[in-house]
């Protein structure tokens, strides 16, 4: 029987789009959301991001090399 891969987690700290604003330092998502999309978002009306983009670091640098 073949296993299934576990499904990534969406977790902001792993996704693509969530990037260090260097005037604050502070860590933010930078996908600009609509207001309809930004609502859902805030008031948990969605189950997982629909922007999540796992990145992976290694794979970047594999890249360059």
């Amino acid at each position: 029987m073949k296993q299934l891969k576990k499904p990534i987690e969406a977790r902001c700290e792993d996704c693509l789009y969530y990037d260090m604003d260097e005037e604050t330092g502070d860590y933010e998502c930078t996908v600009s959301l609509d207001e309809d999309d930004y609502y859902r978002y805030i008031t948990g009306g969605t189950k997982h991001c629909p922007y999540f983009r796992y990145y992976d670091e290694y794979k970047s640098v594999a890249k360059q090399n």
